[in-house]
């Protein structure tokens, strides 16, 4: 008998050939039929480049990259089984556990913060190599971007535009004085400490001079910490981010030896973002108090977040200053929607409080012990002066007949920690290519590292320090009663109590005279 042919016999082998297959024979059939109807694309060549398909390894799915550190040969970014699911355990088991010592956390120098960044360490490639990130992992930036964002936008909503305005004076001297003052400070030590060249040198200054309000919570949101203090310091912190972006892109240009310092996007860039962080809530919040509109209780808080991520999208459509944004649109929700703040701040600072974390956990594990082994002890001499001298000199410098005791100046000199800002903007040294911008990248790092854990761990100490019901010991009242042989003296730090049988009188009236 012979073989069967023609068209009938093509469609039953197709079809056999099908069911034979071990991948997917519904995904094969409409490709086949795609190819059958339609015009088969022709064949290009040089799309992928064969380096960047290892046919030699085991792995020839993972991205291989350039040597000396480079950048990806391909966009191949397929990631590692697994990649986010383990970085998702990892953080919901750190959070389980800094939940649990929170409490402990807030009567000592035990830090959440810290405890998530040495999480982080502990579980990066190249400590254990549970979490598979390096510094050219999207989500590093991105993470540490969104973290300062939302930790901004939140922090403005504790000020108002009536608070800036009566009492703009010691923020201004912060901003005006103290931030170029610590860039200096900080690129004389990088020149001369670290050994960078004067364009490297300024531009880890202005890398390094923006600080950040999350180390410092303790101090920022205690009510018996000085009104005066804590304005200054959060002011402080939500400004200089988007005010040392400018330093920070003309610097990289002139240590790239480019004759265009960008002056005109820059300016650009700074009034779109405050354009963006005004209007956006004063439109969102105009819209919600007219006749026609009107948020229910369980949305609410909801409001404040789609009033944030507007905010941050149109900021990055516009190439808005996103930091500057994001603290503008909180001091105006808190200016104009005193009903909108009241329902987005607890939700708000859960939100804020969730990424900070996740974004130091991140971060943390881009530190090893072969990153931190590259850096020279004069590296590390740096990371430490530039904490303990650079802000303080600057300080002392700009409250010079300010008005503020010494106490108050110390805590404003110490409380300078570097956070997301620096972060994001080292990334952007280390993408830029320049020559010694890993040097440049590496002793951000670190003295970041450094100022997080001594400032998160510090700041419960240093906050204790203006409780006025602690400066008087807990021996004093004993010792007063054996000094009088034994009779009760009142405790200072007591609360007044009316004696059995009166009533406290109210609030205008004298007391009754005894009759």
């Amino acid at each position: 008998m012979g073989a069967a042919s023609g068209p009938l016999a093509r469609v039953v082998a197709r079809g056999y050939h099908l069911l034979s297959l071990p991948a997917d024979p519904a995904r094969t059939a409409a490709e086949r039929l795609y190819a059958a109807v339609g015009s088969r694309p022709p064949p290009q060549l040089g799309l992928v480049p064969g380096a960047a398909v290892p046919l030699d390894t085991t792995a020839p799915e993972l991205l291989r990259r350039r040597p000396g550190g480079g950048g990806p040969v391909a966009d191949l970014t397929v990631s590692r089984p697994g990649g986010p699911t383990v970085l998702l355990l990892s953080f919901a088991a750190v959070l389980l556990l800094a939940v649990l010592v929170s409490a402990l956390a807030n009567r000592t120098i035990l830090s959440t913060a810290a405890l998530f960044l040495l999480a982080g360490f502990a579980l990066g490639e190249g400590t254990t190599g549970v979490l598979h990130l390096d510094a050219e992992s999207p989500i590093v930036a991105e993470l540490a971007e969104l973290a300062l964002f939302a930790v901004l936008f939140t922090d403005g909503m504790r000020v108002g535009w009536a608070d800036l305005r009566s009492a703009w004076r010691l923020p201004g001297r912060a901003l005006g004085w103290g931030l170029p003052l610590t860039l200096v400070v900080t690129a004389l030590l990088g020149h001369y400490v670290a050994g960078l060249d004067w364009p490297q040198a300024l531009l880890i200054g202005a890398v390094l001079a923006p600080t950040d309000p999350v180390f410092a919570a303790a101090l920022v949101g205690n009510d018996k910490v000085p009104a005066r203090l804590r304005h200054l310091l959060n002011v402080e912190s939500g400004v200089n981010d988007g005010l040392a972006l400018p330093f920070v892109v003309v610097l990289l240009a002139v240590a790239a030896g480019s004759s265009d310092l960008h002056l005109g996007e820059l300016t650009t860039e700074l009034a779109v973002g405050l354009a963006i962080g005004v209007l956006v809530p004063l439109a969102a919040i105009a819209l919600e108090r007219t006749r026609f509109f009107a948020a229910s209780a369980a949305y609410a808080p909801l409001n404040g977040v789609a009033i944030g991520l507007l905010v941050l999208a149109l900021g990055k459509v516009t190439h808005g200053n996103l930091f500057l944004a994001a603290f503008a649109a909180g001091i105006t929700v808190a200016t104009f929607g005193a009903r909108e703040r009241a329902a987005f701040e607890h939700f708000g600072e859960n939100v804020a409080e969730l990424l900070k974390l996740a974004a130091l956990l991140v971060f943390g594990a881009l530190i090893s012990p072969a990153f931190l082994a590259e850096i020279p002890w004069t590296g590390w001499l740096f990371a430490v002066l530039a904490i303990v001298v650079a802000r303080p000199i600057a300080l002392w410098i700009s409250f010079l007949r300010s008005g503020l005791n010494l106490r108050e100046q110390a805590a404003a000199m110490w409380f300078g920690p570097k956070g997301f800002a620096s972060v994001v903007y080292g990334l952007l040294v280390l993408e830029s290519g320049i020559v010694a911008a890993d040097e440049v990248f590496h002793l951000v790092a670190l003295t970041i590292v450094v100022s997080i854990l001594a400032h998160s761990s510090t700041d419960v100490v240093v906050a204790r320090a203006f409780d006025e019901s602690r400066e008087t010991p807990s021996w004093h009242g004993v010792l007063r009663r054996a000094r009088r042989g034994g009779r009760a003296v009142p405790d200072p730090r007591a609360q007044p109590t009316d004696p059995p049988g009166e009533t406290p009188a109210r609030a205008g009236e004298s007391p009754r005279a005894e009759s």
